[in-house]
């Protein structure tokens, strides 16, 4: 089978490898889709570091081809989604539930402690226990299903319900995906600010109240003057101003939600006073859970989430340097990869 194949800071081949075949409780998993995501990027450049050679990829979906001999509801022709998430199941927070802070967890190409081979390649092998059948849900579109459903987490995490008013800040995949996220728990109004304006026109398409071009003023004076201070600022960008634009925004007795990936060395300055005195949350949240990506692909899977218009471009296992480079300079929105045929 062929593989993308991470063997060094920014070096990335494609090379032959024997197919994987499936432990007793494990399933083989033909890949039709994976997404690129920002965190492939960060370990492509090096500010997250793996240990060489690695296979990235964590967002994918495909055929089941091969099953191990343990393995119960699950068979080879069955479409299916990958959590990428392994939790170790005995540790206290995976008998909490919270098995997105599983102290023993393995990530299937994706961040982790203990990281190993994920899908960009034709074959990926998985337990059985991290796949959710798919049913007729183009692979690109299940695809979706692990960023999906770590905005269910973050939906979860924001305490955002119905009528709510909200700010989003920043209109990337994962921006317009807790958008049509939130939509669907009957939030409203809300609002998304973003500088791209292709970006901007699609959270308006997809049911934005207010859509703000924070290069033509204060983003926070003008969510305020439109819609008031909200119930949830919430922050997909990753950056310290666009964080404290959320922080800023956000009405007393609300949250501010950390979505997107600051550095780790980032810091800054929040005054407790305010805190204290205005009732605030600053709350972070991490992944996803067993429970949000099943949520996820039932989402997907009833139409409830617009998978057609987030997915721009569809490339090969050769392009995805290409195709990071393209996704630092903010081009389109969702880049999926296609390792090699599928139906």
């Amino acid at each position: 089978m062929r593989v993308a194949s991470l063997t060094d800071v920014g070096e990335m081949n494609v090379e032959e490898r024997e197919r994987p075949e499936p432990k007793p409780d494990e399933v083989v998993i033909r890949v039709g889709a994976c997404g690129v995501c920002a965190t492939d990027l960060h370990m492509y450049h090096g500010s997250y570091a793996v240990d060489f050679p690695i296979v990235l990829g964590h967002e994918s979906a495909g055929t089941v081809t091969a099953v191990g001999s343990d393995v119960t509801g699950v068979e080879s022709g069955d479409r299916v989604a990958l959590n990428p998430a392994v939790p170790c199941g005995t540790c206290s927070y995976c008998k909490r539930g919270k098995t997105n802070l599983c102290d023993n967890a393995t990530a299937i190409g994706g961040a982790g402690d203990r990281i190993i081979d994920g899908s960009f390649a034709e074959y990926v092998r998985v337990p059985a226990g991290n796949v959710e059948k798919v049913g007729d849900l183009p692979f690109d579109h299940a695809a979706l299903a692990e960023p999906l459903g770590c905005c269910v987490h973050a939906a979860n995490r924001s305490g955002v319900g119905q009528a709510d008013s909200v700010a989003i800040i920043g209109a990337g995949p994962i921006g317009l995906m807790m958008l049509q996220t939130l939509r669907n728990r009957g939030a409203g109004p809300i609002a998304v600010s973003e500088l791209d304006p292709k970006r901007r026109e699609v959270a308006a398409e997809m049911g934005a109240d207010l859509v703000v071009d924070p290069s033509e003023g204060d983003p926070v004076e003008t969510i305020r003057d439109e819609i008031g201070p909200v119930d949830a600022g919430i922050e997909v960008v990753g950056l310290v101003p666009t964080i404290q634009q959320a922080y800023d925004v956000t009405a007393k007795g609300g949250n501010t939600l950390i979505v997107g990936v600051p550095k780790q060395d980032a810091t800054m300055e929040i005054n407790p006073f305010e805190l204290y005195y205005n009732d605030l949350d600053i709350r972070g949240t991490f992944a996803l859970t067993q429970e949000t990506f099943e949520r996820a692909v039932s989402l997907l899977r009833q139409g409830r989430i617009d998978a057609e218009s987030l997915v721009t471009e569809e490339i090969g296992l050769e392009d995805i340097p290409d195709a990071f480079e393209r996704m630092e300079n903010n081009e389109g929105l969702k880049k999926v990869v296609i390792p090699g045929d599928s139906d």
